[in-house]
């Protein structure tokens, strides 16, 4: 029996960098294309049709957040991770709003990437099909009946905690910006100030070390991200 090796579209201007990705892609089993242009990755994506694209911002002929725009407004909607320097947080930021779904900053380790490729892979295969109980370590959450515990133990959360793990555990693994988090929770009209002041609270109950957080860690200047499902 013979399966198909997912496909995977790198899009990046250079040549290092495609060649790092497609030899570590390749060795992680995955079927890589590449492209080091808009106008090339939008030819790629309309005759290979990858499951995933790996997409830097910085293109020669077009910005990518341009490129990603377009693809959802085509209603392509196949995963997206993007690559960005570690100084773009306002560019990572309007990427992820724009639909990406997640990020990796250069310079990166392969394992991170395969790492968020796998999360940004599972999590649409898994969005038709939330399961009523999340659980990560030792923190599990009843979707159905709005129980949290934590090694077994029942926390009492107030309704806005609760909405906010409840979101992230949706979303479990992949980032997700203050303004997506604030718009699910309390509106467009809200303060990012409410979400750091509740996030905080939250781990108190939840983390054993609130300082230092397993489950809800911060991806600085962009938003959280709840720990994978188990």
């Amino acid at each position: 029996m013979t399966t198909t090796a997912v496909k995977i579209l790198v899009v990046d201007d250079e040549p290092p960098i495609r060649k790092l990705l497609r030899v570590g892609l390749s060795a992680q089993g995955y079927a890589v294309n590449e492209a080091q242009s808009a106008a090339a990755a939008r030819i790629s994506v309309q005759e290979d049709q990858p499951d995933l694209i790996v997409l830097d911002l910085g293109l020669p002929d077009k910005p990518g957040h341009d490129l990603l725009q377009e693809w959802r407004e085509d209603g392509l909607q196949m995963p997206v991770v993007i690559l960005s320097s570690r100084t773009d947080e306002a560019g990572i930021v309007k990427a992820l709003e724009t639909g990406a779904d997640d990020y990796v900053t250069k310079p990166f380790g392969m394992n991170e990437l395969a790492a968020r490729i796998r999360v940004a892979l599972r999590h649409r295969l898994q969005q038709q099909g939330e399961k009523a109980i999340f659980q990560t370590g030792g923190l599990s959450i009843d979707l159905v009946k709005r129980i949290v515990k934590v090694d077994g133990k029942e926390v009492k959360l107030s309704p806005k905690e609760y909405d906010i793990l409840r979101v992230l555990a949706q979303h479990a693994g992949k980032v997700l910006t203050h303004q997506f988090l604030l718009k699910q929770v309390w509106g467009p009209a809200a303060d990012v100030q409410y979400l750091r002041v509740y996030v905080r609270q939250l781990r108190q109950k939840v983390e054993q070390i609130p300082d230092q957080p397993q489950y809800i860690t911060t991806e600085t200047g962009v938003g959280y991200r709840l720990r994978e499902p188990d």
